[in-house]
């Protein structure tokens, strides 16, 4: 696997004066009264940010708050820019858009050493559909583009995949180049034996990761939205679970070939159900090929995490990827959380996925928190 050419590389020659677009990760958690809950992101994005106003840029930040639909008031990223501008010791200015004229002329007007903050880039539908025009509108504000937003760099968005396609250089900052040479680390040369979390809600989005990881791991773990896919693939009653209905034929081929690899391929046997997608909802557990119908799959089961925890036990090295429930649910989080606190110290690597866990990694112990990394 190579790695992205680093903003290292970059030396106040090539920083002096430009813009630099720097697609960053501030997905944090706000209370019902917008403070900041957990600041882990915000403080994993300063040196990148740093290091760019020391050599003179002009630095242009992008990130996304949530999942609004459309222009949504409680995903403005306003309530960031205290926080932000504390930890970077400037006043960071704030664009009421991330395109545009207002914009544009902020970023004519804003000095070198200067950060200004775009608003929530998801307030445009455009952005996770790629789209080409908004990529280039994002793309004309700068001169660089510098992606140290690990956690969503899987994903083909403009601000994450387009806009790269119309700077150059484009190089990847502090915080993805130390996960990307972890990740390659651990999955060139992993300690033996070697597991893999990979959880979500949709397994057309994981086919990838899956099929790669079923070449390298000894056993692979499959938790989220994912897993009713392959239930129903099987044969068993989903209720109103999510499935992808042209993707069961695709899970049954993921089943049969981890067999044909010894990859032990383990499936929740076990879930928490709920009768309807919400925080406050009626919920209980029941056996996975027994999912009455409408109610709906949101977590794995108990019996699920005892099994995951007892395999994973075995393990040196683990790669985790995605989520095992609805964990913005704290009813529906458990199969997320336990299995990552249940899980004996004594593994060596852990790689975490998509942001998704930080706030579990916190309470680790330090003596853990300096081998874990995101995936």
């Amino acid at each position: 696997m190579a790695t992205k050419k680093s903003v290292t590389s970059l030396k106040e020659a090539d920083l002096k004066g430009k813009r630099v677009f720097v697609r960053v990760d501030l997905n944090v958690p706000l209370d019902d009264n917008f403070n900041i809950t957990d600041d882990t992101r915000i403080r994993a994005a300063v040196p990148t940010i740093k290091y760019l106003m020391d050599h003179g840029s002009k630095v242009i930040l992008c990130t996304h708050l949530g999942r609004p639909k459309g222009v949504t008031p409680k995903y403005s990223l306003k309530p960031l820019v205290p926080r932000l501008s504390e930890l970077l010791g400037v006043q960071v200015k704030m664009a009421n858009d991330c395109i545009g004229e207002e914009v544009e002329k902020l970023v004519a007007e804003f000095s070198d050493g200067g950060v200004l903050l775009l608003e929530n880039v998801r307030f445009h539908k455009e952005e996770e559909k790629n789209d080409p025009e908004f990529s280039k509108k994002l793309a004309a504000l700068a001169d660089v583009y510098v992606n140290d937003a690990f956690g969503t760099a899987h994903r083909a968005h403009a601000s994450t995949e387009g806009v790269a396609k119309y700077l150059k250089p484009s190089v990847a900052g502090f915080l993805m180049q130390k996960e990307l040479d972890y990740l390659v680390g651990a999955v060139a040369n992993p300690k033996k034996p070697f597991a893999a979390i990979v959880g979500g809600s949709k397994v057309s989005t994981k086919i990838g990761v899956i099929e790669s990881l079923l070449g390298k791991v000894d056993i692979l773990i499959l938790g989220g939205g994912m897993i009713f896919t392959f239930y129903k693939a099987q044969g068993y009653s989903v209720g109103s679970s999510l499935v992808e209905e042209d993707k069961l034929d695709l899970a049954t081929s993921l089943v049969e070939k981890a067999k044909a690899k010894g990859v032990s391929l383990l499936l929740p046997t076990d879930v928490v159900i709920a009768d309807k997608f919400a925080a406050d909802a009626n919920s209980k557990v029941v056996p996975a090929s027994a999912i009455p119908d409408g109610w709906m799959g949101l977590d794995v089961g108990p019996d699920g995490i005892k099994t995951f925890c007892e395999a994973l036990d075995t393990t040196k090295t683990v790669i985790w990827n995605g989520p095992m429930g609805v964990f913005e649910f704290d009813k529906f989080a458990v199969g997320t959380e336990v299995s990552h606190f249940n899980l004996n110290l004594r593994l060596y690597q852990w790689c975490f996925g998509n942001g998704l866990v930080i706030s579990f990694c916190r309470q680790l112990p330090r003596s853990l928190q300096s081998s874990v990394a995101r995936v």
